[in-house]
């Protein structure tokens, strides 16, 4: 059993493979004028389907909205329900069916031609209903299904979702979309963070940022730490100006060799010039220094140098950045 399992599937990959390879051949004239006739409209791209196809379509739409062209999914049964006020002669629709002559679509169609919407179709069979009433048909029929009744829709889906993903992609790179675009799209994922957060959103600042003149002493220094309940305290001249850190791993090497350390002039221990970051850098651009350097802590500073913030990697953990 577990050989025959294993033949059937590496089956079903390769039908479903082909299936892509087919689409190869068939990307021509017709592809570049639907990819030129979204690009046009004015209005949303409004992809229907039902069924497993249903599924593509809403998948197709999704990806559309997130990369910059506004779309929304309608059922093409639900749209002869009511749900075809939705659509608007601004708009283009975008069919995806196999058959292409369900009762339903034979209903729909006359409806989209008298709101007056260009169609684009991606329908396996291109001499049915859909096929006619479209502006633009891209065909994406198959071979064979990889179902072994031929019925359950599986490579004719695989045809339509890579088809779909094709034009998706070409859309966004005719737009122009980039990484920025999509964080915008995206602010509550892991893309986003990176892209949107800076380290202003994130440094610990007022009480939480111990600031502390270098004329103190070291227990001043440390009194201020444990105060601010952080791992380090910035370390400024008179004028303000950044002129070290103190940080826990001062403390231990210091400890070891100078027993009046408590009593001396944080000035003679602290780390002179430190790696700092700026308020309006990009979170992750201060995370990739700090993973470079291997610091736990570092100082944000403004264009004049002074301090500012802390960050600590705590807070690029907590925000998921790490």
């Amino acid at each position: 059993m577990k050989l025959n399992v294993i033949k059937r599937a590496k089956e079903v990959l390769e039908i479903e493979a082909q299936a892509i390879r087919l689409l190869k051949n068939r990307v021509d004239h017709n592809f570049s004028k639907a990819v030129e006739l979204i690009l046009k409209t004015k209005g949303r791209v409004i992809v229907s389907g039902m069924g497993k196809t249903g599924i593509i379509a809403q998948k197709f739409s999704a990806t559309l909205a997130s990369t910059g062209t506004p779309s929304l999914f309608l059922h093409t049964a639900e749209a002869i329900h009511g749900d075809l006020g939705k659509v608007t002669n601004d708009d283009i629709v975008v069919i995806l069916s196999n058959s292409g002559s369900t009762e339903e679509m034979k209903q729909l169609l006359p409806l989209l031609k008298k709101i007056g919407v260009l169609i684009i179709s991606l329908t396996g069979n291109t001499k049915s209903v859909l096929a006619k009433y479209s502006d633009v048909v891209l065909d994406v029929s198959v071979k064979k299904e990889a179902c072994i009744l031929g019925l359950a829709p599986t490579a004719s889906t695989t045809a339509a979702l890579a088809m779909t993903d094709a034009l998706a992609v070409c859309l966004l790179e005719q737009k122009g979309f980039k990484e920025k675009d999509f964080a915008f799209f995206h602010p509550g994922g892991a893309i986003g963070r990176r892209l949107l957060l800076k380290v202003e959103d994130l440094m610990r600042s007022g009480k939480f940022n111990p600031i502390v003149g270098e004329e103190k002493k070291v227990s001043e220094v440390l009194l201020a730490i444990t105060r601010a309940r952080a791992g380090c305290a910035t370390i400024v001249n008179k004028q303000g100006k950044l002129k070290g850190i103190f940080t826990d791993g001062d403390l231990r090497r210091h400890l070891e060799s100078d027993e009046n350390l408590p009593s001396r002039p944080i000035s003679e221990v602290m780390t002179s010039k430190p790696t700092v970051v700026y308020k309006d850098m990009l979170a992750a651009q201060a995370m990739r220094i700090m993973q470079d350097k291997r610091i736990d802590e570092i100082p944000v500073v403004d264009k004049f140098m002074h301090p500012v913030g802390l960050l600590d990697i705590q807070d690029l953990l907590k925000a998921g950045l790490v």
